[in-house]
């Protein structure tokens, strides 16, 4: 890709997720020390953290609207630095009213965040042609490492929330505006195919819910895989698993390495075997990575499982955002925000499913739970190739050379 636009706007991008990565991943592995600098109850925490993905999915709706009279650069230019702020809220405050406000204020704008990135990101891959979207999401993978290591180094020595977070957000909000005037809303374009959502082939049908269904379905699946590890994989190895406390730690970092060492690979993988392939494998590692945590006889065989979970699901949740783009080719803004709301279902759902399984039931019972939903995306799957290449996605269908 030659033109230099959107070469910039690509690396703008890529920076904007490795931002949105790092706060994230501050935020999370920190909630421990934000519960005790405002003396939040263990029975108040639940609500506390529901609240950040039910408010995320409202301001996911409310990007939709909103991108009808601005560009979504715009969206993103002023968002991400809203959500910066948020996170040293949290920090700064010490009583409970202000806690509520800063998490609150830190969902609406992380659903504008997401929402408007993911909008730019499938923008700018129907301009390249081409299958770029998963290093996008490698990005924002690599900042939660970077930002899950300073909060390690932070609750290491020792630091107040404040002197942690209060540089983070002084060294990257201004390079978020900086980087902003970079941002591309790369136009579609084209005449496009017809179809059921848009017989005209004019592209300006409005988004179908019924044809976005079965996307929906699959981002909550992904991200109840997700949530369930994040929640649970700690402690499914210590209590069920009889690891250490200390090994206990480790799961979820070889998650993510797995899923970023997916990720970066994750586009010449795609240009190669197509999305269909990519999603289908992606599912039967998952599915295959939390059958070996339900049998795994002691904590090592259990850690099996966790690259198998990083590689399989990493790939179907960028590739559900790209085939809501090419299903709607005129309104994918639309789509993606829409679509973007069920990771915050499958968030909400997840952690309380397997917990109440494994209260109910067993915790080992409960790890199937997430392994049959993640390999239900089999049956969908269809959705996210040939019949989605005639909505205008074309780019994505296998190629045996990489053009680039």
């Amino acid at each position: 890709m030659s033109d230099p636009r959107l070469r910039h706007g690509r690396a703008a991008l890529t920076f904007s997720f490795f931002v949105q990565g790092v706060a994230f991943a501050l935020l999370v592995t920190r909630i421990p020390a934000i519960q005790d600098r405002y003396g939040i109850s263990d029975g108040l925490l639940p609500a506390f953290l529901a609240g950040v993905p039910i408010l995320a999915g409202v301001g996911s709706v409310a990007t939709e609207h909103l991108v009808k009279r601005v560009a979504p650069s715009v969206a993103l230019r002023w968002v991400q630095p809203v959500v910066m702020l948020a996170l040293l809220g949290v920090a700064a405050g010490d009583q409970l009213g202000q806690a509520a406000a800063s998490f609150a204020l830190f969902g609406l704008a992380i659903g504008g965040l997401d929402a408007s990135m993911n909008m730019l990101g499938i923008s700018l891959q129907h301009a390249y042609g081409r299958s770029i979207i998963l290093g996008f999401h490698a990005s924002f993978s690599l900042g939660g490492i970077v930002g899950s290591s300073l909060a390690w180094s932070g609750a290491h020595w020792h630091l107040s929330l404040l002197v942690l977070y209060l540089p983070v957000v002084v060294v990257l909000v201004p390079l978020c505006l900086a980087g902003s005037r970079w941002y591309v809303d790369a136009a579609r374009g084209g005449e496009k195919a017809p179809t059921e959502a848009d017989p005209a082939g004019d592209g300006r049908r409005p988004v179908v819910f019924r044809l976005l269904l079965p996307l929906c379905l699959v981002m909550a699946f992904a991200y109840i895989g997700e949530s369930t590890v994040a929640n649970w994989s700690a402690k499914y190895l210590q209590d069920v698993l009889g690891s250490s406390e200390q090994l206990s730690t480790v799961p979820y970092n070889v998650y993510v390495v797995s899923a970023l060492l997916g990720r970066t690979v994750g586009d010449r993988v795609v240009r190669r075997f197509g999305p269909v392939t990519v999603v289908r494998a992606g599912s039967v590692l998952a599915g295959a990575g939390f059958a070996v945590l339900a049998v795994a006889p002691g904590p090592w065989v259990g850690m099996l499982g966790l690259p198998l979970l990083g590689f399989g699901l990493c790939v179907i949740v960028p590739q559900t955002f790209a085939a809501a783009g090419r299903l709607f080719p005129g309104a994918s803004d639309g789509a993606i925000a829409r679509i973007n709301i069920f990771n915050y279902v499958g968030y909400l759902v997840g952690a309380p499913l397997v917990g109440g399984l494994g209260e109910a039931w067993t915790y080992r019972g409960a790890m199937l739970v997430p392994m049959v939903l993640v390999l239900l995306t089999l049956v969908y799957a269809r959705s996210f190739g040939a019949e989605g290449a005639r909505y205008g996605g074309g780019h994505d269908r296998p190629r045996t050379v990489d053009v680039g």
